[in-house]
């Protein structure tokens, strides 16, 4: 099936207490080129972004951005600082003793001095943080791919649709052709006549010279190669590979026949067929532009 280079893909999931969404975006380009924006905490996990496009996705410019929020998993460790807080239990001790204060020294005391207890925010699972993320992106990437189905199915519909005009003409320059090779040796025979009627030369000689330059104007071999043209161009458009690029390349191979079908044609009307064919080539090849 063929896919457009343009699309967009969104997915949204709540895994291990963290809010993930991605979203994708792409537009024509030559090459892959993919960029990953995403919270710097959470940048071991560009990599493994960017080997699962690669996976799915050949040609085009593709724009991937991860937001996490991860305000509901935040879980802190709390650690007590033993040495210092029998260093203050022990000053408090003295301070009571030396000046006969009352009162007892409590847990809750203790912990109102600094640095007694400390916050930390627990280490994460990298490897579990990474995979949630791949998940969400797998999801992202589906809507992604539909969307650029859809519009590659309009694509294809279009090159066909031109595909098959350029057909129907070639049909009429092979009908008009042997016309227009035998009209042309007509005349060349009548003018090589007129020009050698003072010398002696032999009938067949001229004859035979002039369906020689007559064949040179004959488009057969051309219209053969375009009708194979055209069936490749049909069997790509049917494909589940990526085609963009061979699109391409067989696309400049129409237009170079039409054009010797051009500079051979001495004919009006087939060269008028020709700037059909052409029109039609040049709009398929737009559209190939867009296919990945």
């Amino acid at each position: 099936m063929v896919k457009s280079m343009t699309g967009y893909g969104r997915a949204r999931e709540m895994l291990h207490m963290r809010d993930i969404t991605v979203e994708i975006r792409s537009v024509n380009n030559r090459y892959l080129d993919c960029t990953v924006k995403m919270p710097r905490a959470y940048i071991f996990a560009e990599d493994a972004i960017k080997a699962m496009v690669q996976r799915r996705i050949s040609r085009g410019k593709v724009d991937v951005f991860v937001t996490i929020d991860t305000s509901a998993a935040d879980v802190s460790v709390v650690a007590v600082n033993e040495p210092l807080a029998r260093s203050y239990y022990q000053a408090l001790t003295q301070l009571k003793e030396t000046f006969a204060l009352e009162g007892d020294i409590s847990a809750a005391t203790l912990a109102k001095f600094p640095d007694v207890l400390t916050v930390t925010k627990a280490e994460e699972d990298l490897e579990t943080v990474s995979a949630d993320i791949c998940r969400v992106l797998e999801g992202a990437l589906n809507a992604y791919d539909t969307m650029r189905a859809v519009e590659g199915q309009k694509l294809a519909e279009d090159i066909a649709g031109r595909v098959t005009t350029i057909e129907t003409v070639v049909g009429k320059v092979e009908e008009k052709s042997p016309q227009t090779v035998s009209a042309y040796r007509e005349r060349l025979e009548n003018k090589m006549r007129e020009v050698l009627q003072s010398t002696t030369i032999d009938e067949s000689r001229i004859l035979t010279e002039a369906a020689i330059f007559a064949d040179k104007v004959a488009v057969d071999e051309e219209t053969v190669r375009l009708r194979s043209h055209i069936a490749q161009l049909r069997d790509m458009l049917d494909s589940d590979e990526s085609v963009g690029r061979k699109l391409d390349f067989l696309i400049q191979e129409v237009n170079r026949e039409c054009n010797t079908i051009g500079s051979k044609c001495n004919d009006l009307s087939i060269a008028q067929d020709v700037v059909t064919m052409k029109a039609e080539v040049e709009k398929i090849r737009e559209q190939i532009q867009n296919i990945e």
